[in-house]
């Protein structure tokens, strides 16, 4: 999530309260029960979640297994 300024060991403040809208950073359990951290779209074939970083392909969110965790509020940088 280099582009929208999150960087390795940066920690993330998150809000499981936020409704979940597009073009809001999430954190999302996956089916397989990893979590990531995507940009949330929704578009008209589905929900998909968009890397910020050219080397991550999107994924497109089919199955019921998995959800949204929670919004990001506040990103915290250590040097």
């Amino acid at each position: 999530m280099v582009g929208a300024g999150i960087h390795d060991g940066d920690e993330l403040l998150v809000d499981r309260s936020l409704p979940v809208v597009d073009g809001r950073i999430v954190v999302a359990v996956l089916a397989d029960g990893e979590f990531t951290v995507k940009r949330f779209r929704r578009t008209p074939s589905g929900v998909v979640l968009e890397s910020e970083h050219p080397d991550y392909p999107p994924i497109a969110i089919r199955d019921s297994e998995s959800r949204i965790w929670g919004v990001v509020r506040t990103v915290i940088h250590h040097v």
